[in-house]
């Protein structure tokens, strides 16, 4: 067994989150602190377990039921299992799956869909080819059905529209629900509409009492309707699945999807400057701060990586990054896929910045600084170090993917 130790990062959030009802559960046990003045200070009745005998035990090594096993104890806390063995009606939702993983803007439509299911309802996860996603239980799907195959890969518009109509035919939906994204959520909502006959509502960000409310006028007002059959939710349209684990189900489609024939030949993706591409479209950050030295390496590591380059506040203000590059609540607010922070502590205004990122790295060494606490993934050590490791990384996996190649 592998002794390298794992973090969790859900059970961390929830540690942090003090109106989650699993809050209390994954608050570790202090057994002692430091006065205020200096001295550290022992809570005794804290150490130790019950024997056998109804005797308190100390235990100083942490090795039995005291100490290090009642943290381990908290953050193995399992959720709640949904089941709904007969659906009487389904609600499919059509996720995204940017870079073949569950986006922060598919779980708000899950979390969406998740509502409009109630107890007798089940979640229907639509996902077109191979994706790495192992999150779906966690994130409210009942029901999974993969659309796996050659026609599917790429720009399809039309052939996934036919997949989609398969899957009407046979599960009769009450709701369809997909991203209003520019990943590919809204195009094939919109040709998903025209298909079916049915007028979607559009840019939803909230559905409450038998009514979708959408955006109109420019973003500037607030369109009613009644609930459609098509949603097309934008971000936030409700909160992410996160009391409840569902079953995630497998299901199959009773029949083959027709083949159309495509007007539109993919050409593949165009190559994309990444230091073109605004910071609040950027889906990969790689932002420094006070604790980067060498500029030049972060440079280097950035374009080896294929990252948009970003910094903190401080490294703007000394004249090391351009004011546009600057992210936080005094700068750009991100939304990036995968956002890292070399030597960034983490101050209230950059944590409030990267807050809808979905994955965070942190390169520092303070263990104990804020960054560190929210990071998904966090490296303590000097940044110089670590970057230099990276360039090296990535230039050896390119060299093998070359020679493989050939």
């Amino acid at each position: 067994m592998s002794d390298i130790i794992r973090r969790d990062p859900r059970a961390e959030w929830i540690a942090r989150n003090r109106l989650h009802p699993l809050h209390a559960a994954m608050q570790p046990e202090q057994h002692s602190w430091m006065g205020p003045n200096g001295v550290i200070r022992k809570n005794p009745h804290g150490i130790g377990f019950i024997g056998p005998n109804g005797i308190k035990r100390i235990d100083r090594s942490g090795a039995q039921q005291g100490g290090a096993s009642k943290r381990s104890a908290a953050v193995e806390v399992q959720l709640p299992l949904h089941q709904v063995p007969a659906p009487a009606f389904y609600i499919s939702v059509v996720p995204d799956m940017v870079g073949g993983r569950l986006s922060s803007h598919d779980r708000d439509l899950l979390g969406l869909a998740h509502q409009l299911a109630g107890k007798d309802g089940a979640v229907l996860a639509v996902v077109f080819g191979e994706h790495k996603e192992n999150a779906f239980a966690t994130a409210g799907v009942d029901r999974l059905l993969v659309l796996d195959g050659e026609e599917f890969s790429g720009y399809a518009p039309e052939q996934r529209v036919q997949g989609l109509r398969a899957v009407d035919n046979q599960f009769s939906p009450r709701h369809w629900l997909l991203p209003d994204s520019r990943s590919g959520g809204g195009e094939l909502g919109r040709r998903f509409a025209a298909a079916l006959g049915e007028r979607p509502a559009t840019r939803v960000w909230q559905v409450k009492d038998q009514e979708c409310i959408g955006r109109a006028g420019a973003g500037l007002q607030d369109l009613a309707r009644p609930v459609a059959r098509l949603i097309l939710a934008a971000v936030e349209c409700a909160e992410p699945v996160s009391e409840t684990r569902h079953e995630a189900l497998p299901v199959e489609l009773s029949t083959a999807v027709a083949r159309s024939l495509s007007r539109i030949e993919d050409l593949g993706a165009v190559a994309v400057d990444p230091a073109a591409i605004p910071m609040a479209e950027a889906e990969f950050i790689f932002s420094g701060g006070n604790g980067v030295k060498d500029w030049g390496l972060f440079h280097r590591t950035a374009e080896a990586l294929g990252a948009t380059e970003g910094a903190s506040r401080v490294a703007v203000d000394d004249g090391f990054m351009a004011r546009d590059r600057q992210v936080g609540a005094s700068g750009t607010w991100v939304t990036a896929r995968v956002y890292v922070a070399v030597g960034i502590s983490g101050a209230i205004q950059h944590l409030q910045g990267i807050g809808a990122c979905d994955k965070v790295v942190a390169i520092n060494l303070d263990p104990g600084c804020d960054m560190i606490k929210r990071a998904d993934l966090s490296v303590i050590g000097e940044s110089a170090e670590i970057l230099q490791a990276l360039i090296d990384a990535v230039e050896a996996y390119r060299n093998e993917a070359k020679r493989d190649a050939a």
